[in-house]
């Protein structure tokens, strides 16, 4: 069951579709977009026309992820550019719930993140209604973080709340992914491993990806 989703905001956006298919060709589940305003999180990235370049030389399912102020405002942008699942924060989305039923009704998958200054308690009724629940493991804006630790708790905790609600919604950990702690975040509970530095600052990045996945397997 295991999912591993490369970011692609650690790419080289110089070759792109290089980026892309190295990625493929090293077994990649999904493809994972950071989008960010400036606003919410301290960066700027890139928008729905990306995703839709992206989205023109790959099948993989392109899991995006909107780091942005007001998220339902840009629901129908991102369908249009082709996004498989679409996943709000709760810091972001005043009416969380309306949100979500706005980006299942246009025919996507919804998910759900969480900062890591943010309680699992405040995703727990909002579990019944998503495909995904994504714990942001650094502060979110950048890549290349180092993991914050005590996240395993929570990993743990939103686990629970998965399992206790009998959802079949994949449990994403964004941020400071790598080898090293892998296998520790499945064993937390983790279903969706997103891993950016740890995959394309390596030379060989095919090779990065069968080598996560084979750590986090053990």
């Amino acid at each position: 069951m295991l999912k591993i989703a490369p970011s692609i905001l650690s790419a080289d956006f110089k070759n792109l579709e290089q980026q892309v298919r190295l990625a493929e060709r090293g077994g990649a589940d999904w493809l994972h977009l950071d989008i960010m305003d400036g606003h919410f999180v301290p960066n700027l990235t890139f928008g729905p026309l990306v995703v839709e370049a992206i989205r023109s030389i790959t099948r993989l399912p392109l899991d995006t992820h909107l780091m942005i102020e007001d998220p339902s405002r840009s629901i129908d942008d991102f369908r249009a550019a082709g996004s498989t699942r679409l996943t709000v924060h709760v810091e972001a989305a005043v009416h969380l719930h309306r949100v979500v039923e706005q980006i299942r009704e246009k025919g996507m998958k919804a998910g759900i993140a969480l900062n890591p200054s943010t309680p699992a308690s405040a995703i727990k009724e909002m579990i019944p209604f998503v495909d995904l629940v994504n714990v942001m493991t650094v502060d979110p804006g950048f890549g290349g973080q180092e993991f914050i630790r005590p996240m395993l708790r929570k990993i743990r905790e939103v686990a629970e709340m998965i399992a206790a609600s009998r959802s079949r919604a994949y449990l994403e950990v964004d941020g400071g992914i790598s080898e090293r702690n892998a296998a520790e975040l499945v064993r937390a509970g983790a279903t969706v491993l997103v891993a950016g530095h740890s995959v394309y600052a390596r030379r060989n990045v095919s090779a990065a990806i069968r080598s996560l996945r084979k750590a986090a397997t053990r």
